[in-house]
Parts: structure tokens; sequence; C-alpha cells
């Protein structure tokens, strides 16, 4: 709350007095206080994408009539399979907005993706969180399947064939919870952070994986219930910046992916 203060030019009092007032205004409690700081309700999230949402139709309204565009360079981060689903379009879109905002793309698994974002390597991410009874400060679900290859037997062996990412990536962890909750035997028979070769295993017939269903490619499909998969659980797509940047382009991309996420 200090450092919000000293940004737009008032006393913390002030501002605190500020946030009290839009609270009763909206008759919502927007912000949780704790001796480890201040964290954003679900109404908080809400009106906090709605303000993005304003702060981009206004830059893009003044920008139009003053004749300029926004220019500069973003580093965005996405997981693979997001990337190859969402970032075409999401890109393309920004493009025609401000064609001259070059953007540096990095594709990695949320963990290093969070992890890069603290170190300021990144300037904003798309990333995955578990699903949760908090899903309003989501931008969308998406639903984990098994993914496989037509004429492959790999999900009937035993123990089922996997190929998966990383141990400490959401789908992994899914797979694996989800089939030892069943009591399905398994094996990892390929492990990698890289989306073309779990893919490239697949397409092989010698194992099945785990995609979110927006990723599954064309050439794949998601198991039906009749292969006697368990059911794998749904995850949260979300945006995350390290707030070490408070430029009007990050604010502008944040704003934009905040807006077409849901959309798309």
């Amino acid at each position: 709350m200090s450092r919000a203060a000293d940004k737009v030019g008032r006393t913390q009092a002030a501002l605190s007095q500020q946030v009290k007032r839009l609270e009763m205004e909206v008759q919502q409690t927007l912000m949780i206080r704790s001796g480890r700081g201040i964290t954003l309700t679900a109404q908080g999230e809400r009106l906090y994408l709605h303000a993005q949402n304003i702060l981009r139709t206004h830059d893009e309204a003044v920008g139009e009539l003053l004749g300029v565009s926004l220019a500069g360079e973003l580093r965005v981060g996405c997981p693979e399979d997001y990337a190859l689903a969402f970032l075409p379009q999401l890109l393309r879109e920004y493009s025609k907005l401000h064609p001259q905002v070059l953007i540096e793309v990095v594709c990695e698994p949320t963990t290093r993706l969070l992890e890069k974002i603290k170190s300021q390597v990144l300037d904003i991410a798309i990333v995955s969180e578990p699903d949760s009874s908090q899903r309003d400060r989501f931008l969308r679900r998406e639903q984990f399947v098994w993914v496989g290859v037509k004429g492959s037997d790999a999900h009937n062996r035993d123990p089922v064939q996997l190929a998966l990412s990383d141990p400490d990536t959401l789908d992994y962890q899914a797979a694996t919870s989800r089939l030892e909750r069943a009591g399905r035997q398994y094996r990892i028979a390929y492990a990698s952070g890289s989306m073309a070769g779990l893919m490239a295993v697949v397409r092989s017939g010698q194992a099945i994986s785990v995609l979110t269903q927006c990723a599954v490619p064309p050439d794949l499909y998601a198991l039906p219930p009749s292969s006697r998969l368990p059911k794998l659980p749904s995850i949260g797509i979300t945006v995350k910046t390290g707030r070490h940047n408070s430029s009007q382009l990050l604010r502008s991309f944040e704003s934009h992916l905040r807006a077409m996420l849901p959309t798309i």
C-alpha cells in the first residue's frame, strides 16, 4: 500500500480511505489485510479485471486519437501447449493494435515460468494452477484428458505406458495420482519438458500422454471413457506478472490477455 501511495502521489492514509470508499460503493470487500501484506478477494480480482479492461480501452482510444501506438519489447512466457492453442490469435490481435511492439516468447512449464517471473527474466506469463473453489480468479478452465494415437494399445498395457512432462508439472501429477488412486500400474516410458518430444512418442504408439482438451493436436485424440482410464481433473489458467515493471506497455498487454483469453 505504501508503494502504491508513492506511485500515485498520495499518502498511505489517503489511499486506504479511497479503497474503503470504493469497497462501500461496490458493497464488497476487495482486499484482505494480514501480517503478510494485502491480497485481493475474489471480488477484488473481478474488479481488477474490469479495471484492466478500462485502462486498455482508454489507452487504445487515446492512442487512436493521437495517431500513435505503443512501442517497445515484452518478454512473454507460456507453456508450450498453450502457445499452440492461444498465442497465434493473442499475438495477431495485439499486433493489429500495436505493430511496433516486439514480443519475445519463452515456452516452458508453469513452474519454470514462475521462477523467471520472480527473477524478472520475464515480464508476464500465462500459467496453470490447480482447480479450486476460487474459480473467479481464473481467466478460463481447461479439462485434462488422456491423449493417444488411433491404433495404439499403450493405454491397455500393464503397466500403462506414459509420456509425461517433468514431475513438478500439473499434467504429471494429475496422471500419476489418478492412476495410483485407481490402482492402475504405470510406467513412465518417456519424460521430457518438450511437448514436441512427448507428442512424437505418443504418435509412435508407444505411450499415452496428458494434455488440456484445447491443446490436443488434430492427428491425436482424447481417449474415451471406454479406455478404462481414470477421469482427470481440470485446471485454471491465469496471468502472472512480477509487478517489477508497471509500464503502460505491460499494462496494455496484460489487459489484452485478460480480455481475450476467456473468449478464444
